[in-house]
């Protein structure tokens, strides 16, 4: 009901001054070297509202968690710990906001979005406003009182005023008690406001995600010692992780651990615990494809401490492959193998919780790259439904290709003021940082096939085709089409110009856009990013509305005369529509989001009338002077940028 949308971090670990990262409503993949400030984004987050509040390694800590170069400056400037730290913004869901729009009344809270801020000593800030006076008028019109009186009341400027006049009034009793019972004791008392205090005490806080945290420290031991785990004792032998984890598994077994240290009858705790297991080893292995062939299995065995002469107990977790019918120590399987189930038993301890952010610190470290295929497939399928989740890697194959707009990096910006920095796209100079994302857009391979050291980035294939057929018919003609050293590199949309822009720079590439009008501010943005950042000038950026008079958004079929573009589409798609004519065509507007309201589509395939279009072998006759003067204008211009 509530998604996480933004994260605001300062002065904390690497993070030396304020950095801000945007969150996806699905999967967010933090990408960065090793040391980058990776790690301490995520406990950051898991700090702010971690889903076991009796852990208190995951409570904010200023001797250990701010800059230690600063602390001393802090520590006279902040002595009550009161800085703010973290700040998350979040955006309530419709059914929320009709929830809280149904008790307060309409009007009262609006905002479909909220911040909330946490300090050092762990103090909350809820960063949000409701109409109080909406909230008073709503209230007093709900009850039959004189007209007059109303009208005295509806002026009251708060709501301990209202209530403190409506308390002497006899005649208003339950008026007052409502106002109170239901309301004013319902509000977070630290509020000065008591709308804001009911509806963050009603609504906000009961549906706050929590974050669930889990990196390769949750690790299941092979053999766990009973006694230590009984006691909660931690040492070299036996970390607080993996007391973490052992617990997780005991409750979800349902088994009561000093029934186990009472009794000298193992089997039913063993059935319990394997039972457990064979759940979370048959869900292991829908995505497991590795090795098909594994049993988790269990012993309880009873041994002497040499040094205190004493009987300890110690539970022995064994894999079994039923191929091969051999049993080995869990701590003898591959590290990927043990993360993976041990993650799933972490998971499995809290996956009824509704309200749940997962947080994975490069959860495929040590997974071959068909494994973290797995793994990706399991957060899609498996995770993605109930919760968002975030995480981090330095590998190219957790990160999808087709994906990468989720992608945000972290890299050390090596000054000694700022610290790591946090981009939510691709524009930062880092190259050890873009590594994993040019190894996962096939890199290598598209620099070997068809990146050149010119390059005229267009949006797709049909852009290709168009500009090819044209500038072939002006070279034949004596014209000036685009030379021939230029390669045309369709990027796959225009979302994923800037993306690819960044990836390819620093091969010192020289590089021109040619783009549709962006009618995507996001896109615009991010492309506006890059020459803000010197990554690519303005002038290499050209729009095909800068060559058509009529227009001033257009895309590439914008630059044919109508009833050109019209010939072809209406001859490629004549068995899938009844023919378009000129006349239902607005000339004063872009082509194609007509044609897609005629036919009824929300987009039919750019492609095809491209396609189409080389296939007929035409020559100059077939368009008219305006259509070649027009793109030998444009390939004159881009010729030059590349002289």
């Amino acid at each position: 009901m509530i998604k996480l949308k933004k994260v605001e971090i300062n002065k904390y670990k690497s993070f030396l001054d304020k950095q801000e990262i945007d969150i996806e409503n699905g999967v967010t993949r933090i990408v960065g070297k090793n040391e980058s400030g990776k790690t301490a984004l995520l406990e950051a987050l898991a700090k702010f509202n971690y889903f076991d509040s009796e852990d208190t390694d995951f409570d904010f800590n200023s001797t250990n968690d701010y800059p230690r170069g600063m602390l001393k400056k802090y520590q006279q400037e902040y002595p009550d710990d009161d800085f703010q730290v973290i700040a998350c913004t979040f955006e309530l869901s419709e059914e929320l906001l009709k929830q809280i729009s149904d008790d307060v009344g309409k009007d009262v809270y609006t905002d479909k979005t909220i911040k909330i801020a946490r300090k050092y000593n762990n103090g909350m800030t809820y960063i949000i406003s409701a109409d109080t006076k909406k909230f008073i008028e709503n209230f007093v019109q709900k009850y039959t009182i004189e007209e007059t009186l109303k009208e005295e009341l509806i002026t009251c400027k708060s709501v301990k005023e209202l209530a403190e006049k409506i308390e002497s009034n006899s005649d208003l009793q339950t008026m007052h008690n409502e106002l109170k019972t239901k309301y004013i004791d319902n509000a977070f008392e630290t509020f000065s406001d008591i709308v804001t205090g009911y509806i963050a005490k009603k609504y906000i806080k009961p549906n706050l995600p929590q974050f669930l945290y889990f990196d390769e420290y949750y690790a299941l031991p092979g053999t766990i010692n009973l006694n230590k785990f009984a006691n909660g004792q931690v040492d070299e032998t036996f970390s607080k992780e993996q007391q973490d984890i052992t617990k997780a598994l005991f409750e979800l077994s349902n088994i009561d651990i000093a029934k186990v240290m009472n009794s000298d009858e193992y089997e039913d705790f063993i059935a319990e615990l394997e039972a457990t297991s064979n759940n979370i080893t048959d869900k292991l292995l829908e995505y497991w494809t590795t090795n098909q062939n594994l049993e988790i299995k269990f012993d309880i065995q009873t041994k002497e401490n040499t040094s205190t002469r004493e009987f300890e107990k110690f539970l022995q977790i064994r894999i079994r492959n039923t191929k091969h019918r051999v049993t080995l120590p869990l701590r003898n399987r591959s590290k990927g193998f043990i993360w993976f189930f041990s993650f799933l038993v972490w998971f499995s301890k809290v996956q009824e919780k509704e309200n749940l952010i997962i947080l994975l610190d490069e959860p495929g470290l040590n997974l071959h790259a068909e494994a973290q295929s797995d793994l990706l497939k399991y957060i899609d399928k498996e995770l993605l439904p109930k919760y968002q989740v975030i995480y981090t890697t330095h590998s190219p194959f957790m990160i999808e290709s087709d994906k990468l707009d989720e992608v945000r990096t972290v890299y050390d910006s090596n000054n000694s003021k700022i610290g790591s920095i946090i981009s939510n796209a691709l524009e930062e100079k880092d190259q050890g940082t873009l590594f994993p994302l040019q190894a996962a857009l096939g890199y290598n391979i598209a620099q070997n096939l068809y990146i050149s050291d010119k390059n005229l980035l267009v949006e797709g294939v049909a852009d290709l085709m168009f500009i090819t057929v044209i500038s072939n018919i002006l070279n034949a003609n004596n014209r000036e089409g685009l030379n021939d050293d230029i390669t045309i590199v369709p990027v796959g949309g225009l979302d994923k110009v800037a993306t690819f822009i960044s990836l390819l720079r620093g091969n010192k590439l020289n590089m021109v856009c040619l783009l549709d009008t962006f009618t995507d501010q996001k896109g615009k943005k991010r492309l506006e990013n890059l020459v803000n950042e010197k990554i690519i000038k303005d002038n290499q950026i050209k729009f095909f509305d800068q060559y058509i008079d009529r227009l001033s958004v257009a895309d590439i079929e914008d630059m044919f005369e109508i009833e050109e573009y019209l010939k072809l589409f209406n001859e490629e798609f004549s068995k899938e529509y009844k023919s378009i004519s000129k006349e239902e065509i607005d000339t004063k507007k872009a082509i194609i989001p007509q044609i897609n309201k005629i036919i009824q589509k929300d987009r039919f395939n750019h492609y095809r009338p491209s396609k189409y279009l080389t296939s007929l072998c035409v020559d100059k006759d077939y368009f008219s002077e305006s259509t070649l003067d027009r793109f030998e204008n444009l390939f004159k211009d881009i010729n030059k940028l590349f002289k």
